[in-house]
């Protein structure tokens, strides 16, 4: 099962990213303390995701194809987990007690290549390394370790309508 692997978030646009074991998701407003749930994101107010996953794997491929690691948070995603994080688009999925929207990919841009400090770092993170954003659906906590489950397939008419169904019955 598709699990995390690291919590990653910044006070500050621009500040380095921190590690964290455990993080509180607030439903529609990100990870609590991360910059773009503070409102201090870089791209605040105009290009915000509320929370960002990558791919464990993509990380690995950026630090076998470019020689350039990672594993210190200066991709700028809050959660790495190892799975095809594109896949998460237009669905529904939990982390630990927080249910998540996949919403668009997170293409990388010149600021994550000059926070890092990491020239052609936009390019290693380029074809669908970049990672995705996420809405918070509903809060909770996530640690790393806990499981990624998908919930519900928003773009599966067939899958909407099951849960309407469902919802009714409750």
């Amino acid at each position: 099962m598709p699990s995390v692997r690291q919590i990653w978030t910044a006070p500050e646009g621009g500040a380095p990213m921190e590690a964290r074991e455990t993080v509180r998701a607030l439903a529609d407003g990100g990870l609590r303390g991360d910059r773009y749930c503070r409102g201090r994101g870089y791209y605040s107010p105009y290009d915000v995701c509320q929370v960002t996953l990558v791919d464990s794997a993509a990380l690995e491929t950026v630090r076998e194809r470019y020689d350039i690691d990672l594993s210190d948070g200066r991709h700028r995603r809050n959660l790495v987990v190892d799975r095809d994080v594109v896949e998460l688009l237009d669905t529904r999925f939990s982390v630990g007690g927080a249910v998540f929207e996949g919403t668009r990919r997170r293409p990388p841009c010149a600021h994550v290549e000059e926070v890092a400090g990491e020239e052609d770092l936009a390019e290693a993170l380029s074809e669908e390394r970049g990672g995705i954003c996420a809405d918070v659906v509903e809060g909770g906590e996530v640690a790393v370790g806990d499981e990624l489950r998908v919930v519900e397939r928003l773009d599966d008419p067939d899958s909407l309508a099951d849960a309407i169904r469902e919802r009714r019955s409750e």
